[in-house]
């Protein structure tokens, strides 16, 4: 995975019929689950993946979708992306940097 990047994505449907939003999460992290060639950390305000730069913007996007397909209205997604091309890093390496 050496051309690869970090970004931590966060979906967040709205306009739903309730305040709860776990099963839409539980349906954006089953997307996440089936990615090919990304790792990730689920945390509790959002997902870091790891992974070729092309793969983590489709699964943004498919993540994106999710919501919609379950009849979410409006749907906001962040994406902050840490491209470092001078070093190679992993999700472990940027932890351990600062342990």
């Amino acid at each position: 995975m050496k051309d690869s990047v970090i970004a931590e994505l966060k979906v967040v449907p709205l306009g739903t019929q309730t305040a709860s939003l776990s099963k839409y999460v539980s349906a954006v992290i089953d997307v996440v689950r089936q990615a090919k060639g990304i790792t990730y950390q689920i945390t509790p305000m959002g997902t870091v993946v790891q992974g070729p730069l092309p793969l983590v913007l489709q699964l943004a996007q498919e993540m994106h979708e999710v919501p919609f397909k379950m009849g979410a209205v409006r749907v906001s997604t962040t994406i902050s992306i840490d491209d470092r091309r001078d070093k190679f890093i992993t999700m472990e390496s940027k932890v351990k940097a600062v342990s």
